[in-house]
């Protein structure tokens, strides 16, 4: 009778212990049952009477549970920070990039196989179908120089172009030290890869540059830069002239690479070099005819193209006293 009266209260006393480690009472002996049953029990008062802590009002209750209250929609509502997982994510998005383009130059440029893109005659390079093309090219003019010529590049009709208009002023800055002006342009941000390594065209089984244009009549100067990290070639380029024609018809320009002569800081050289087609980090254009007054030019799309026709290699000629390094 002893032992079921013992198992009996250990039994009444695990019910009333909410925490899962109580049915340990039951074997722990009365004492340790009492211990839990004592102390996870809620004190019951009488109805209608509040007993409140010592040396604390109702007052002192009521803001302290405002408190608390104040303090855990807090810290639900405030949103998680960790910029050791941004680091982590942007690390492993750059490595995805990195495998991306190893795995493309394996089978082939762009992912295409090698052969389809030895044998294509055309490629678009640059085209402009929405904002993300856009966000491809800067626009710059004389205003870095303290100008007051304007340039802006926008979407055309129907998502199906881009134009780029502005006002032309070729007033002298009033600085004491700059005596031209007037340019507006429009330069393609150089590709990059993973880690921000910079990345180059290779335009070498192409021998035509190719646009699709729509002018206001006005003559551009079409650049083309060389990928190089020296610092003397920092202002060095390859130019030559798109003369558009005006009025409401597309107007397709082929200009061969052979014919863009070399120059640094807006001067034609005597020396000239051939332009390494393998090697383009940008292409611009540029307009500073000195004629004031507004423009535009709309531009469906720039590419390069091969011209069976066209067998010219280089259009300019050196002479060992203009480039006696051509001829050692």
């Amino acid at each position: 009778m002893a032992l079921v009266h013992k198992l009996l209260n250990g039994i009444y006393i695990l019910r009333k212990c909410p925490m899962p480690s109580a049915a340990s009472c039951l074997f722990l002996g009365p004492h340790f049952a009492d211990y839990c049953s004592s102390s996870l029990q809620k004190p019951v008062t009488a109805p209608g009477k509040v007993d409140y802590p010592q040396g604390k009002s109702k007052r002192d209750l009521q803001a302290h549970h405002q408190t608390e209250v104040a303090l855990d929609i807090t810290s639900e509502d405030k949103p998680e920070v960790s910029f050791d997982k941004a680091i982590r994510n942007e690390i492993k998005d750059h490595f995805l990039r990195l495998k991306d383009e190893f795995v493309n130059r394996w089978i082939g440029p762009e992912g295409r196989p090698l052969h389809e893109v030895l044998l294509e005659q055309a490629k678009v390079v640059w085209q402009f179908r929405g904002k993300e093309d856009l966000d491809k090219w800067i626009v710059t003019s004389d205003k870095t120089i303290g100008g007051r010529s304007e340039v802006f590049l926008k979407m055309g009709k129907n998502n199906q172009s881009a134009l780029l208009y502005g006002n032309l002023s070729s007033e002298a800055p009033h600085d004491g030290e700059s005596g031209h002006s007037g340019y507006c342009a429009m330069i393609s941000r150089i590709p990059r890869g993973p880690f921000e390594r910079k990345k180059s065209y290779d335009w070498s089984q192409f021998n035509t540059l190719y646009l699709r244009v729509r002018g206001d009549g006005r003559p551009w100067m079409v650049n083309i830069r060389e990928d190089t990290d020296i610092i003397q070639k920092k202002n060095q380029m390859y130019s030559y002239f798109m003369f558009t024609r005006g009025g409401p018809y597309w107007q397709e320009v082929k200009i061969p690479f052979s014919k863009f002569f070399f120059s640094n800081q807006g001067r034609i050289r005597d020396a000239q070099f051939q332009l390494l087609l393998d090697k383009i980090s940008s292409i611009g254009l540029t307009l500073a005819d000195k004629v004031d007054g507004p423009f535009f030019l709309e531009i469906d799309f720039i590419g390069v193209f091969t011209d069976p026709a066209h067998k010219e290699e280089f259009a300019y000629e050196n002479s060992p006293d203009l480039n006696p390094r051509l001829f050692k």
